[in-house]
């Protein structure tokens, strides 16, 4: 049997240190490559496709969720863990709807670390312990209408899109700021109302300011 493919993602390189010696020693597995940031992340798993991507959620740049989304996307066959020093709901749902096949603390015991790899490998979910009374299959069913936080649903795209259309950038303006077409701005600023369940741009202007997405200065 070929032993197992690892790449590790988090902007500590002590900790991916440690990740790298822990996962060695305990499952014999090779840890194929590192890196700090998510693009870097995104294109090590596209080119050498491990069994296995750990992941940090809170990351400079690109976030973990994602880096998830990304690698479901272009390497569905890497299965992700991500280890985090969140235990929040909306983080937890987030990673599994994104595609995380395990989310693990990082107060937990080496040990359970170890399994939750194991178990995502082997394509099955895992929660650490001290999520366990929170049953996956639940944040697997809700529907989009039941996310906490409807930002968590939008793309990169609609996220950039969504304070210049608030700060009344025309569709002609946002396309040509962002090499994008008129029509597909205009895609993007109704899906940013109907995910974020908003009607008009006064609403919009609102939700941004109070989100701090835009500021009246």
């Amino acid at each position: 049997m070929e032993p197992l493919t690892i790449i590790l993602l988090d902007d500590h390189h002590v900790m991916r240190q440690g990740l790298r010696s822990l996962l060695e020693r305990e499952l014999h597995c090779t840890v194929v490559g590192e890196t700090a940031d998510g693009p870097t992340a995104i294109e090590l798993v596209a080119r050498l496709a491990p069994d296995v991507l750990v992941v940090d959620l809170m990351l400079p740049g690109m976030g973990g969720i994602e880096v998830i989304r990304a690698v479901r996307a272009r390497t569905p066959q890497t299965r992700i863990v991500v280890l985090s020093m969140h235990t929040d709901d909306l983080y937890v749902r987030a990673a599994l709807r994104a595609g995380a096949m395990a989310y693990v603390v990082k107060e937990v015991q080496a040990a359970e670390f170890v399994l939750a790899v194991r178990e995502a490998a082997a394509q099955r979910h895992y929660l650490s312990s001290t999520l366990a009374e929170r049953v996956i299959g639940g944040y697997l069913q809700q529907t989009d209408a039941a996310v906490a936080d409807p930002y968590e649903l939008l793309t990169a795209r609609e996220r950039a899109i969504l304070p210049l259309v608030a700060l009344g950038a025309t569709s002609a303006e946002i396309a040509a700021r962002l090499a994008l077409s008129e029509r597909t701005v205009e895609t993007y600023r109704t899906n940013v109302l109907h995910k974020l369940d908003l009607r008009h741009q006064t609403d919009l202007v609102r939700y941004a300011l109070k989100r701090g997405l835009i500021t009246l200065d």
